[in-house]
């Protein structure tokens, strides 16, 4: 009864609440955790940059197999989170409990893919870029540990899209806190050796960051078995149905290769990067580092936002669907004009935070003022994407995404590099241009489809969900 109560007020909040308050309430818990863990990316390249550039580029260097293990995590999630939100527009529990369950297994069976593999590739992925024997070392120290103990970082992402779909934004917005101040706290106490700790270097931030993750998991799991939410878990009797699983990945999987199409990229851009210098791949490390506070507040928009698009798209509330989206739009918008001004007036300020070489600050300072003008245009795309996912229209956010990231970018950067250095830079706003063209059609195409329609005919009050 008390599950029952819960959904009823989700379903009362997020299809009937003025739009603006419920964005703001929805997004500002998860935007501002994902503050937090922007602040945690920068403060662990901080630490590790106090170590060497050596160090520096070791993390940077294994970052495209993390962005590839966030790239399967959150991308589950997304699907799972989805798919709930949808059923609970339609009222049909027993389906949207089904996906909860299904989502904790899958996080599960991904880790230990993971697990396996990062342990027999790590060495060999960072010796594609370096020859260096310390920068080898540390790389591959780094990314057996962030793979290998990686269960918490599944588990805890596929529990936080499951309660965000749900209306429930604080519980989620907690767990992501745990994990980032528990690894600002350890990352320098475990980098340098402080209060008796041995000083473990790189692999001491791979340690903090794994810590962090396992604490994260550890309070979503206690949140989800012990709290009451309009879903909730049943592992007794469970078994898997093909069509649940094929309905998490319809939106799954176009995301896990929308964000892991950033590890293909980061390798691209890392290869054209180290053919002039291994500053030039550090100024992209670090770029992506800073741009993190830009981006990581309109991603917890987005994560407010879609669960209340999948709502009302699967009440067919069509008005409240285009209102969510006009509004998202706007925020992001502010969000990102900010970033670009701040990248623009004080570029060296930003880059000095990670103890910068002359060097560094002479290609860092043009790359971020360059690259900073597209910010603006990926709001109005990020926002449109997510209407794509909470749709169910995946494929769409996908091929936006490949223009942004690989498609454009990369052929851009590569032929921008026969230029020189400061060129490669205007790759990004050149692809985000013509990303937004894609995304704006698909947007028209998705409107004149489905969108204009939506309130013309009523969600029946049962739905056959097949078990297959």
């Amino acid at each position: 009864m008390s599950t029952e109560k819960e959904t009823a007020a989700a379903q009362n909040r997020m299809g009937t609440a003025k739009m603006l308050p419920l964005i703001l309430t929805m997004a500002l818990p998860a935007m501002f955790s994902m503050l937090i863990q922007a602040l945690y990316n920068i403060v662990d390249s901080y630490f590790v940059a106090q170590l060497s550039q050596n160090a520096l580029t070791a993390v940077s260097l294994a970052f495209p197999i993390q962005n590839l293990l966030v790239a399967f995590g959150v991308g589950t999630g997304v699907g799972v989170g989805s798919l709930i939100s949808r059923r609970l527009g339609e009222r049909d529990q027993r389906a949207a409990n089904n996906a909860a369950t299904h989502g904790v297994i899958l996080a599960i069976i991904t880790w230990v893919i993971f697990a396996i593999a990062g342990a027999a590739t790590a060495r060999p992925f960072v010796s594609l870029y370096t020859k260096d024997a310390e920068v080898l070392e540390m790389g591959e120290t780094y990314l057996i540990i962030v793979t290998v103990v990686s269960f918490g970082f599944f588990v805890s992402s596929c529990v936080e899209k499951m309660l965000q779909a749900t209306g429930s934004m604080i519980v989620p917005m907690i767990i992501q806190l745990v994990g980032a101040v528990t690894n600002i706290i350890l990352d320098p106490i475990m980098i340098y050796g402080l209060i008796g700790f041995p000083k473990l270097g790189v692999a001491g931030a791979a340690i903090a960051t794994v810590i962090g993750q396992i604490l994260s998991m550890v309070v979503g799991l206690l949140f989800l078995f012990l709290g009451k939410h309009a879903v909730s878990i049943g592992l007794k009797g469970f078994r898997f149905h093909g069509k649940t699983i094929r309905d998490i990945y319809i939106v799954g999987v176009p995301s896990i290769v929308m964000n892991a199409i950033g590890t293909v990229m980061t390798m691209a851009m890392n290869g054209i990067l180290a053919a002039f210098s291994a500053a030039a791949v550090n100024v992209f490390g670090v770029y992506f580092k800073l741009q993190s506070f830009v981006f990581m507040p309109v991603f917890g928009l987005t994560q407010g936002l879609m669960p209340i698009m999948g709502y009302n798209y699967g009440a067919r509330n069509k008005s409240r669907v285009t209102s969510a989206l006009r509004m998202g739009i706007i925020i992001a918008l502010i969000i990102n004009v900010l970033g670009t001004i701040c990248f623009e007036l004080f570029p060296s300020a930003l880059i000095g935070i990670f103890n910068a070489t002359d060097e560094l600050l002479r290609i860092g300072d043009p790359a971020l003022r360059i690259i900073a003008v597209h910010f603006p245009i990926a709001a109005v795309g990020i926002t449109m994407s997510t209407l794509f996912q909470a749709t169910g229209k995946g494929v769409y956010s996908l091929i936006q995404s490949l223009m942004r990231q690989l498609v454009v970018l990369v052929p851009a950067a590569w032929l921008l590099a026969k230029i020189n250095l400061d060129a490669v830079w205007f790759s990004f706003p050149i692809a985000e241009v013509a990303s937004l063209i894609v995304t704006i059609v698909f947007f028209i195409r998705l409107y004149n489809q489905e969108i204009r329609h939506l309130g013309e005919r009523q969600v029946g009050s049962e739905r056959l969900e097949s078990m297959v």
